[in-house]
């Protein structure tokens, strides 16, 4: 399993390098209803693997709805981050942000205590997150792409508090693909007059990376996760999600030319021991 693990991470990582690729195409809307539609094609060989019978009950179906809408929230701020910024770049800011958005989130609605080292974790959090998001030019953090960056990594927040409670109720693979249905339905009307059938106007290198990124990019890789963290538990697992920004950047300096930014190494090293010191046992 942690040769598949690795791959998932892989494939994650190069997705950033691979949604950069389609924002060059492409308006948003349109961008984002094919990802979901892809990614809801793909699941179901999926689902006839696993062999389970879907159930949807009034307990999951509203945390169906309410990741689908973050879900949606998520593809909008993320296409239009790495639109007008590095791939590379916002890769590191959300990979190392949500964990520590998500463990702030669970803090404060559960009120949890919190122990030593969380609170040293999230003081190496703000300072990695400083340097990330060049707080120290403010006028330069307003006006690039890290407002859509840490928007991404509090909605991510919001969608992994979801899925955890969530599986109480529901199958993860099932949880997934619902999601994906209802995204899809929504971008549907939500994108009915922009033209979908456009993409198939588009070239190869369009379609490499819409497939790419819905289809490997998204469901592999999570299906992958999901089988990993039953066998290796999931602090093991979770802890392969550092490998994501590595590779994120290697493959957008490798495809985009996108030059290796000192503050985004020195920021997204700080922000993963940020993570490694607030889950710590």
């Amino acid at each position: 399993m942690t040769k598949l693990m690795i791959l998932a991470m892989f494939l994650w990582g190069t997705g950033w390098t691979a949604l950069k690729i389609l924002t060059y195409e492409l308006p948003m809307d349109v961008v984002v209803f094919w990802r979901f539609f892809f990614m809801s094609v793909t699941f179901i060989p999926i689902l006839i693997y696993f062999k389970k019978p879907l159930k949807l009950d009034k307990n999951s179906l509203k945390y169906v709805l309410s990741s689908s809408v973050l879900n949606v929230g998520f593809m909008f701020s993320s296409f239009y981050g790495i639109k007008y910024g590095l791939a590379g770049a916002g890769s590191v800011v959300i990979t190392t942000f949500s964990p520590i958005m998500t463990f702030l989130l669970v803090a404060i609605l559960f009120k949890n205590r919190l122990q030593t080292r969380q609170y040293f974790g999230l003081l190496l959090g703000l300072i990695g997150g400083y340097i990330l998001l060049r707080l120290d030019n403010f006028n330069l953090f307003l006006n690039s792409a890290n407002l859509y960056y840490l928007l991404c990594a509090t909605i991510w927040a919001g969608v992994t508090v979801l899925s955890q409670h969530s599986q109480k109720y529901i199958h993860p693979i099932h949880y997934s693909f619902y999601i994906s249905i209802v995204a899809t339905v929504f971008m549907f009307f939500y994108s009915y007059n922009s033209n979908l059938s456009i993409v198939f106007d588009q070239g190869l290198n369009f379609w490499i990376a819409l497939i790419y990124l819905a289809v490997f990019g998204q469901s592999i890789a999570t299906t992958i996760f999901f089988l990993s963290s039953g066998k290796l538990g999931s602090e093991k697992t979770s802890s392969f999600m550092f490998l994501v920004p590595v590779f994120a950047l290697f493959s957008a300096s490798l495809l985009l030319d996108e030059p290796m930014q000192l503050h985004v190494i020195v920021g997204g090293i700080i922000s993963m021991l940020a993570v490694y010191f607030i889950n710590k046992k």
